[in-house]
């Protein structure tokens, strides 16, 4: 991959660099309104966690509901960073244990932490060597693209592909980008391919990110759910200082508490203390009693244990049910499937006739993911499939897809 294929975005049009930055799942809406689902609906199109929430939510929140009626600190309550800092400690393989005073901050979900960290990336990485870039793996998470936009840099969309491992190829980097980049979003486990880096890949990205000068976030919220191996962690490669590293995560998909809005990051000292002046005038607060369930939630295992047991019994009906078909193969991490439609007619094509046909509700990858400089989208071949349903629920779904791709 040269910096052809790795170049800004460069839609043809006005309206098509509009089209492109919609949200995938309004786009999705528009793809299939109008078209009668032919069976009783599945939703397999939002990563939206469908086991059950841990028995300890209700009684933790009744039991400091009044303290819904104070202001809570923009940085978080000691308890919870110190209980984010120990699990970080007994989860992660760290030079040194990470200091709840200065190296966590609470976040309202990881979304609108790492849209405002770009404008904090802005403006703390200081004399790049031309327009400030931000570089983000394609297919991406919607808000790494808004929050490049919001801080005024020029997103540069690194193609992952099934040849590069779905994870971005950086020995192609050209120096040139990197002195001029501010920050790199990164995620492993990669959403949507399940793609997830080992410790030599994460050595290199901060050894770049040091050479250069540019903030790695890592976004690790889908760190619990894995096959096989723990994924390593980016704060494991960054060293005692965690210079330059900063990583995201969230209860969302490790305890199934998406709504609960409840992350946290981590990391580089420095630029915390920069990105909690930003909160402190621009973020949303965390209520204390939902950091008090967080608290009780990063002390539990046990939940964690149970919900990747869940999904990994899902994916062994994918194993049967899909089989080698459509280019699959078991993620490492993650609960998505990324299939090749090429040949079913692409992902668009697909949506709709698994819609019109299945009455499964997809995503096209095409929707994930941006056009490269050579007018390719790395994500127009796939569809994603959300594996949160119950087991009973997506083997009906898998046998419905399977039966109208053949």
């Amino acid at each position: 991959m040269s910096l052809q294929s790795a170049q800004r975005e460069n839609p043809t049009s006005a309206a098509a660099a509009t089209e492109a930055s919609r949200s995938p799942f309004v786009r999705l809406t528009d793809l299939i309104a109008g078209i009668a689902p032919g069976k009783p609906v599945i939703n397999l199109s939002v990563g939206e966690p469908q086991h059950a929430i841990p028995d300890f939510v209700g009684p933790v929140i009744a039991q400091h509901v009044a303290e819904f009626g104070k202001y809570p600190a923009n940085k978080g309550t000691d308890p919870f960073r110190q209980a984010v800092a120990q699990w970080l400690g007994r989860r992660y393989a760290l030079e040194k244990p990470v200091n709840p005073e200065s190296e966590v901050l609470v976040l309202n979900g990881t979304r609108e932490g790492l849209f405002l960290a770009a404008i904090a990336a802005k403006r703390y990485v200081k004399n790049r060597a031309g327009t400030p870039a931000m570089l983000i793996p394609n297919p991406f998470y919607a808000a790494y693209a808004a929050g490049a936009a919001a801080a005024e840099c020029e997103p540069v969309y690194l193609p992952c592909r099934r040849e590069t491992g779905f994870l971005p190829d950086l020995d192609a980097l050209d120096p040139a980008l990197l002195k001029r980049t501010v920050a790199f979003y990164f995620a492993s486990p990669a959403n949507p391919q399940g793609a997830v880096a080992d410790r030599a890949y994460l050595d290199k990205l901060v050894a770049l990110s040091r050479r250069y000068g540019f903030i790695i976030f890592a976004d690790e919220c889908y760190c619990e759910i894995y096959t096989k191996d723990k994924p390593a962690g980016m704060l494991e490669a960054a060293g005692a200082g965690f210079a330059n590293t900063i990583v995201f995560h969230s209860l969302s998909k490790r305890s199934n508490l998406p709504g609960l809005r409840m992350g946290f990051v981590a990391g580089d000292a420095s630029f915390l203390a920069a990105f909690l002046e930003l909160r402190n005038v621009a973020a949303p607060q965390v209520p204390t009693p939902l950091q008090h369930v967080a608290v009780a939630a990063y002390n539990d295992e046990a939940h964690v244990q149970k919900n990747r047991e869940l999904y990994n019994a899902k994916f062994d009906l994918a194993d049967q049910i899909i089989g080698d078909r459509y280019g699959y193969k078991r993620p490492a991490g993650g609960f998505f499937l990324w299939l090749d439609v090429s040949k079913q007619g692409g992902s668009e094509a697909v949506t709709k006739l698994l819609w019109a046909e299945a009455g499964v509700r997809v995503v096209p990858g095409k929707y994930l993911a941006r056009e490269q400089a050579d007018g390719s989208n790395p994500g127009a071949d796939y569809i994603r499939v959300a594996m949160v349903q119950n087991a009973e629920t997506t083997a009906e779904a898998l046998h419905r897809i399977v039966e109208v791709l053949g």
